[in-house]
């Protein structure tokens, strides 16, 4: 990570640590929930979001590493749509110290499929934050639903 300032002696790096333990908690909030407001409207429009590190979503592969993997799967997921899509996060939460935070929660996904098959799913999931010059930014987001052990199959039907 480069540094955001320079520091030249050792007392001038406790300052800078101390003022960001004294963070007040309810602002990085606010930044955090407008940051995922922007994500609603940017996926509502089916553009695909910012650069992530490492990503699990929902469909294969296991894992996606860096910013253009992550977009190709945005673009081939919003291609399976017709029309509007729609997502909520009723629930979210957030938890948030110094530069890291995450924030968790269930995520709503309404839509219809170009088949004409309309999709209403509920699903989990978290994402890591980290400040980084000054804006909060999504560097790991995990997505899922839960499975039945049984059958081995998501189950998509289930509603909080």
């Amino acid at each position: 990570m480069r540094a955001k300032i320079l520091i030249l002696c050792l007392s001038c790096a406790v300052l800078v640590d101390c003022s960001k333990q004294e963070e007040n908690p309810s602002q990085a909030t606010g930044e955090i929930k407008a940051l995922f407001a922007r994500w609603k409207t940017a996926f509502e429009a089916k553009d695909a979001p910012g650069a992530r590190l490492v990503a699990y979503d929902i469909v294969p592969p296991l894992q996606f590493n860096g910013a253009d993997a992550y977009r190709k799967d945005y673009a081939d997921f919003f291609g399976q749509f017709a029309g509007p899509l729609h997502v909520d996060l009723p629930d979210m939460r957030i938890e948030a110290n110094g530069d890291v935070a995450f924030a968790y929660g269930v995520e709503r996904l309404t839509g219809k499929l170009t088949s004409g098959a309309p999709i209403d799913i509920w699903m989990r999931y978290t994402e890591g934050l980290k400040r980084t010059e000054g804006q909060w930014r999504v560097v790991h987001e995990h997505i899922s639903v839960p499975v039945d052990m049984g059958s081995g199959k998501a189950r998509l039907d289930l509603k909080p």
